[in-house]
């Protein structure tokens, strides 16, 4: 079987990063994949197995009106047509909404069947009308959609067929191996977060919660990079936390940091299936999280190995921040259960849902 797999771009996030586990799993196994970006290969920040077919064009350009837009648009589907009809796979997966439904469109004709992967909650991030309009109409296409949580599935019930609907949540994986001298110190006693740094993180109302936290010994890194930096680091010195509070940048190897750290902390206004946390919790750190749409709760068990506190709540983030932190006990305790999400979200498991869906699809 040779599978193809479509995304924007490999230039770092969580669907990009699940993406480059499932490729590398199917070519270790034997079947042959092919991953097709619309940002060169360059931009590529996940390591891809060289057994994996690469096409990479540069087409993740802004256009400056509709009718660029659309021209951009057509241009972008007829060069994935011209890259599926030249690669020939048995079954093509898109990662995201609008390449999934370009993926759609340059299929058409092809008798190739399209399994949509949904990364988001449509309820969050809305696409605008005429993106909407078409996803509704191409996603009935689609011999699969495969949503990260139930809850999702339900979502996505009221716009498709159920027959079409699959419930596949991303797979905890570990990178192990030998660890290279980090570019920074880290501080001795630290909560780490991690994500891109855009609003939708909610970076912001963790800064806002840690300003909170009486404990003066703790320190708090984030890892990522984006457009909210600026904003960030200001709010930074509005807090006073300069010297408390670390922003590195992205991290090419996030396990490093995860490893050394006490806790973990995720405060996004909303998500699909949080990787981050999934990883975190699989180093052994106890988790708080934000109980938001969507993810969160399917992975965290509260009590058990972290704690929910309500969405946007940054009192009761603060206080469960606190409590871990002055509680040496109870922060053990949950992080000696937080590994169990590799046995739930096994990687062999998953990948043995997508195998059973390919195989329904042919």
């Amino acid at each position: 079987m040779k599978i193809a797999m479509g995304i924007s771009s490999l230039g770092g996030g969580g669907a990009e990063r699940v993406l480059s586990i499932m490729a590398n799993y199917w070519v270790e196994r034997g079947k042959q994949v092919m991953v097709i970006t619309l940002a060169p290969e360059e931009r590529d920040v996940y390591r891809l197995d060289p057994r994996v077919e690469r096409t990479a064009f540069d087409l993740e350009r802004v256009s400056n009106g509709v009718w660029e837009a659309v021209r951009s648009n057509l241009e972008r589907i007829l060069q994935l047509r011209k890259a599926l009809q030249q690669g020939r796979p048995d079954v093509i997966i898109g990662f995201s909404e609008h390449m999934s439904i370009m993926l759609l469109l340059a299929s058409w004709g092809l008798s190739i069947p399209v399994i949509v992967f949904e990364h988001t909650d449509p309820r969050q991030a809305p696409l605008d009308r005429a993106w909407a309009a078409l996803r509704l109409w191409c996603y009935r296409r689609a011999k699969g959609i495969v949503l990260l949580t139930e809850e999702l599935k339900q979502v996505a019930a009221q716009s498709w067929p159920e027959r079409l609907l699959h419930t596949i949540p991303n797979p905890a994986v570990v990178e192990e191996g030998a660890e290279e001298p980090l570019p920074f110190e880290l501080p001795p006693r630290f909560v780490v977060a991690m994500g891109r740094l855009v609003s939708i993180k909610g970076f912001d109302m963790l800064l806002e919660a840690f300003a909170r936290v009486g404990s003066d010994d703790w320190s708090l890194v984030i890892l990522g990079e984006g457009e909210e930096r600026q904003r960030l680091e200001r709010q930074v010195r509005i807090h006073g936390l300069e010297g408390r509070v670390m922003l590195p940048g992205r991290v090419d190897k996030p396990f490093q940091v995860l490893r050394q750290a006490q806790l973990f902390v995720l405060s996004s206004r909303f998500e699909g299936f949080p990787m981050a946390l999934v990883e975190a919790m699989a180093c052994g750190l106890p988790a708080v999280s934000f109980n938001c749409p969507t993810g969160p709760s399917d992975i965290i068990r509260d009590g058990i190995d972290g704690i929910l506190v309500p969405r946007e709540d940054v009192d009761a983030l603060a206080r469960a921040m606190q409590r871990l932190m002055e509680d040496d006990e109870m922060r053990i305790r949950l992080g000696s259960r937080a590994p169990d999400v590799r046995a739930r979200f096994d990687l062999k498991k998953v990948m043995g849902q997508w195998d059973r869906l390919l195989e329904s699809v042919r």
